[in-house]
């Protein structure tokens, strides 16, 4: 198996540069957790660009406007349909914020209206590698009341031929998982591990 590498998605419209310990935490714990072979560095890439079809995996994130230019559209339609795996959160944890919305249009204007869907907690994605009975581990952010003050307890889904392709998260775990992976010794319960489940999701199902 090559090794795993983590795709940060370049979108020219909004702060898509954000939480920037997030990445080099969640490959920590898929080498603490797991055998897969592991890149440690970040892969930068521009949604426009070519290089987006050599990447297994991608995140998509920011607080601002989500809109396309034509050549972004074109590439995240053709990524998807070719089985690429974008998960997207919300920094704002707020389905009113701007990100929301705006992201949320993009994927009606590409989809049809209401194609993101709430994915049930009994879903794969919380089984793929460790069990979360709950669906959806909920984030300190939601709990101190941030953004719409509100503890989501589902995340949304498109899923092609039964399979999540583009998993869409209110819940801001890039914040949540955005510290020194060399902390997470202090934690009760290690708060990355949903990270796992979501790129084992992503490359075995």
């Amino acid at each position: 198996m090559n090794e795993f590498f983590f795709t940060r998605l370049q979108y020219e419209s909004g702060d898509w540069n954000v939480d920037q310990r997030m990445p080099s935490n969640l490959l920590n714990s898929l080498i603490e957790y797991t055998n897969i072979p592991v890149d440690t560095q970040e892969n930068v890439v521009a949604l426009a660009s070519k290089e987006l079809f050599n990447c297994p995996f991608c995140y998509l994130s920011g607080h601002k406007l989500v809109q396309f230019t034509a050549d972004e559209k074109e590439n995240f339609t053709k990524y998807i349909e070719n089985g690429g795996f974008i998960f997207v959160d919300d920094c704002n944890h707020d389905i009113d914020g701007l990100f929301a919305k705006s992201f949320e249009r993009q994927m009606n204007e590409i989809y049809g209206e209401n194609a993101l869907k709430k994915i049930p907690n009994d879903h794969d994605i919380y089984y793929s590698f460790f069990e979360f009975e709950d669906g959806p581990p909920t984030t300190s952010q939601e709990l101190n009341g941030w953004g719409d003050d509100i503890v989501h307890d589902y995340l949304k889904a498109i899923e092609i031929d039964n399979k999540i392709r583009i998993l869409y998260s209110n819940k801001d775990y890039g914040c949540e998982w955005d510290y020194d992976f060399r902390n997470k010794r202090w934690l009760a319960e290690d708060n990355t591990k949903f990270a796992v489940n979501i790129v084992m999701y992503a490359l075995f199902n």
